[in-house]
């Protein structure tokens, strides 16, 4: 018997099959070949640093257009993909950094999880004036002094206590507050004002505004008072104790005399003020004036800050430093114990 030739039909259906197949070859070489090109670098030949900033809570959508809109990837949803084929969704951290069209996706990626930022820090000691702050932060170039000065007199900061202060050059002076910071690389000056700004709001609650407005004062008040207790002490524990006198000296208009505040008047610090120095023509020289000098002369640490708002309770109105020479003070309520002491002391010497 001669051989059966297939029907149209089956043919038909091999010629399907066989496009399908096809097709489904193509497709899968298509994906792998898209797959294995997700990682690739934007740009092998570039050799361009660009600092990328993460923000805190980003997730990996937003993270990929952050660095697709800066060009260091060619897509997001690649990146997205990638992402979560590696297991890397939930890991990567907030911060800025270096990265480079020319690296792996995968490499960014490694990058971004480390938390490794680029960051500097710098520390701001208790008791420095604006000026001081300014100049220390220039001379670890962070800022432009400057722009910094500029910021700090008109600047725009959104905080409780920016309505009280007065329309001045030094208007912020005591609210940076003194610390140590964590910054990225490339922080503006008014980003790294607003940092110290922020974290002074954050250490004085809202109790302690009620408190000064307990005791007939503001915060701006409080803290002139704070500044006035930082520069006059060292020794945590006797802070309390010179508020005391502040507020003794105050209840009865006599002068405060305090030496920081003469100082903040001068064109320059002195080791020591003589005589001349004391009658300079300012509302600072607290030998001149009663009451509150203007405004505060420096940063002051909360626990001075806490110690004008809750002083001790004595009946001193004088000290000075102690014999033993260890930053203490001895306190007195007479002028008569005020000059012995201070007779001890310079015996000491």
């Amino acid at each position: 018997m001669g051989k059966r030739k297939p029907s149209k039909a089956k043919v038909k259906n091999l010629n399907i099959t066989a496009v399908i197949s096809a097709v489904i070859i193509v497709l899968i070489a298509s994906s792998v070949f898209y797959i294995s090109t997700l990682g690739n670098p934007l740009n092998k030949e570039s050799t361009e640093l660009v600092a990328v900033s993460i923000p805190p809570g980003s997730g990996t959508k937003t993270i990929g257009q952050i660095l697709q809109k800066n060009k260091i990837i060619s897509s997001a949803a690649k990146f997205k993909l990638l992402s979560k084929m590696k297991g890397n969704d939930g890991k990567y951290k907030a911060g800025e950094y270096s990265l480079s069209a020319s690296m792996p996706v995968e490499e960014i990626m490694e990058i971004i999880i480390s938390g490794d930022s680029n960051t500097s820090r710098f520390t701001i000691p208790e008791g420095l004036t604006v000026k001081q702050t300014a100049e220390k932060l220039s001379a670890n170039n962070l800022i432009n002094r400057d722009t910094f000065m500029s910021e700090l007199q008109y600047g725009t900061f959104d905080y409780k206590f920016m309505p009280l202060l007065p329309n001045s050059s030094n208007r912020l002076e005591g609210f940076l507050y003194p610390e140590t910071y964590d910054i990225y690389t490339t922080a503006s000056e008014h980003e790294i004002i607003n940092k110290m700004l922020a974290h002074f709001d954050k250490l004085v609650l809202d109790e302690y505004y009620t408190r000064a407005a307990e005791m007939g004062y503001d915060m701006y008040k409080i803290i002139t008072i704070a500044s006035l207790i930082e520069r006059e002490t060292l020794v945590s524990s006797e802070k309390p104790t010179v508020a005391s006198v502040i507020y003794n000296r105050l209840a009865i208009n006599m002068p405060l005399q305090i030496d920081a505040a003469v100082q903040y008047a001068l064109p320059e610090h002195k080791e020591r003020l003589d005589d001349n120095d004391l009658q300079v023509d300012s509302p600072y020289n607290t030998y001149q004036n009663t009451g509150l000098p203007p405004g505060p002369i420096c940063s002051p640490g909360i626990e001075s800050i806490k110690a004008a708002l809750y002083p001790a309770d004595t009946n001193y109105y004088y000290y000075v430093l102690s014999p033993e020479k260890n930053g203490s003070h001895k306190f007195s309520n007479t002028y008569e114990e005020f000059l012995k002491n201070k007779n001890a002391y310079i015996k000491s010497l």
